[in-house]
């Protein structure tokens, strides 16, 4: 009995010991990774379009993706729609500007709405070729969809969803009326990737902070890699400190890496067309920190990209709109309402905050 009771405890010690390594290489992992330097330009197949000119921090012509990637820009975040009412963010354009990127060396990160249009908080609309049809059926649809992104786009990482605080893929997927088809409807999209590639990692992604905990304890039971949050200071709140403290405790209780998906800040408050600019007053600003002035916006950026790697699983940054510069001229009324927001001021030259990355 004494044997026994000997090689009962060995057998735990070796156990113990082995649970501890694991749980180091699975810290080591993280800290070695790359750090995520990404920017979303979903629009800059549209853009590009229009030709226009880009200078990098020097002052010299060169070519849009270039400057990125010489910045120390590594992962380029694209939205995907299902059918839009023009080629652009749909599957062949994303296609094909995934191909690009990856030659180029970039990663590629698709956020992949599951809606014709813009999805966030307030609009999960079903893509059209969808509506009507049953809930079994629409599982289906999700499931061979999600099959046929990674199958052919192959992203290094995937968004189920976009800014899916309530739901997605409405009224099906709505969190408040049909929690449990919402958690169907991302398991379906989930298996997708699981059993179409090895090495895609997925971003659950709430925008903003404020009940972010009471989000991610609801979708506990799903198997995705990566909590993703907004942080603009015009809907967000205006402290770093908060969403730092926020990052951690959600990384700490939920045992997942993090990241921001989305954040912005202006260089000024002018503009460049007149199209109205979604931040253009001082309200809108984390003052006196972080003035609307180039190098106010790469303060703001460098000091959240510090916030993040300061987090044990901390992993990641993504500036949004960085190419949405004024593209159809001054005088445009549709054109952009974020130039004030790019990372390329009104003559097109690359910003200081470009550096930040």
């Amino acid at each position: 009995m004494r044997r026994m009771n000997r090689i009962a405890q060995l057998f735990f010690l070796l156990t113990v010991l082995s649970s501890c390594k694991k749980n180091e290489e699975l810290n080591l992992d993280v800290k070695n990774q790359e750090f995520i330097s990404a920017v979303d330009i979903s629009s800059y197949p549209e853009i590009s379009n229009s030709n226009p000119s880009f200078y990098n921090l020097e002052g010299n012509e060169n070519n849009f993706l270039s400057i990125l990637k010489e910045n120390g820009v590594n992962t380029i975040r694209v939205r995907l729609w299902v059918n839009p009412r023009n080629e652009n963010s749909g599957f062949n354009q994303v296609n094909q500007f995934s191909k690009t990127l990856k030659q180029i060396g970039f990663k590629t990160w698709l956020t992949v709405h599951y809606s014709d249009t813009w999805a966030d908080p307030s609009h999960q609309e079903t893509p059209n070729q969808w509506d009507g049809i049953s809930f079994s059926q629409l599982k289906d649809s999700v499931y061979n969809y999600t099959k046929k992104i990674m199958k052919e786009l192959q992203p290094d990482y995937i968004q189920i969803g976009n800014e899916i605080n309530s739901g997605f893929i409405y009224p099906h997927g709505n969190i408040s009326n049909n929690f449990h088809q919402f958690i169907e409807l991302m398991d379906t999209a989930i298996k997708a990737v699981r059993e179409n590639s090895i090495d895609a990692k997925i971003i659950l992604h709430f925008a903003g902070i404020k009940e972010s905990d009471l989000f991610y304890r609801k979708v506990n039971t799903l198997d995705y890699d990566i909590i993703g949050l907004s942080y603009y200071p015009i809907w967000h709140g205006k402290s770093i400190d908060y969403l730092r403290t926020t990052m951690k405790q959600l990384s700490v209780t939920y045992k997942k890496q993090v990241l921001i998906a989305e954040t912005a800040y202006p260089f000024t408050l002018e503009w460049n067309d007149w199209t109205n600019n979604i931040v253009g007053s001082n309200d809108h600003l984390i003052l006196p920190e972080y003035p609307a002035t180039k190098e106010g916006q790469r303060n703001f950026i460098r000091d959240l990209t510090t916030s993040v790697r300061e987090l044990d699983n901390g992993i990641g940054i993504c500036y949004w709109g960085a190419e949405l510069i004024s593209w159809k001229g001054n005088q445009a009324i549709n054109a952009s309402p974020w130039e004030n927001q790019a990372i390329f001021d009104f003559n097109n030259k690359a910003l200081p905050v470009l550096m930040e990355f």
